[in-house]
């Protein structure tokens, strides 16, 4: 984690309002389309981080334990995924060619557990509603000039942020930046 910089926080002007510009996405260009939400969720992150911790802070305000049970077993999850795919090569392989299927396996496995252990609603609008927001803004956010040379400096190595590593652990990190 040495050298891992936490990126700038955008402004609501670029990130919402005025000079955001937003298109639907061509569904039919699925490399464009990852394309654009990895390049928006590395530029953004700081904001998505925010937005999520809101959205987990009210619902933890309402429902403090099943939002813990949630976010224990959603990380448990995710932990074990990544070792697996680090130490298993078919599911390191599975994972490279499919990342969307391995994120929805993840949240449906942490859909499951949570659901034998009671909680369900503080799972889909705690940690679910915020990942399912992040996902729809950074599909439908157009990228700026800034945003891709801010992309290309965590590309070639010159900067580490932490959605950079969370990218990476998922499979991405060839994807992001081109």
């Amino acid at each position: 984690m040495a050298g891992v910089q936490p990126p700038p926080f955008r402004s609501l002007d670029d990130f919402l309002l005025s000079s955001a510009r937003f298109a639907v996405p061509d569904v039919r260009d699925l490399d464009r389309w990852n394309n654009r939400i990895i390049n928006n969720l590395l530029y953004y992150q700081s904001n998505y981080l925010l937005f999520a911790l809101g959205c987990l802070l009210l619902v933890g305000y309402f429902q403090p334990f099943q939002l813990f049970v949630g976010a224990v077993v959603v990380t448990l999850l995710f932990l074990g995924f990544v070792w697996a795919a680090e130490n298993q090569a078919p599911i390191r392989r599975f994972r490279r060619n499919h990342p969307s299927v391995c994120v929805l396996v993840i949240l449906v496995a942490s859909y499951l557990f949570i659901s034998v252990l009671g909680g369900v609603a503080v799972f889909l609008f705690g940690i679910a509603f915020p990942i399912l927001m992040v996902l729809v803004h950074a599909s439908v956010r157009l990228r700026s000039l800034k945003n891709k040379l801010e992309n290309k400096l965590e590309s070639i190595g010159l900067k580490r942020t932490p959605m950079g590593l969370l990218l990476e652990a998922l499979g991405q990190e060839q994807e992001a930046g081109s």
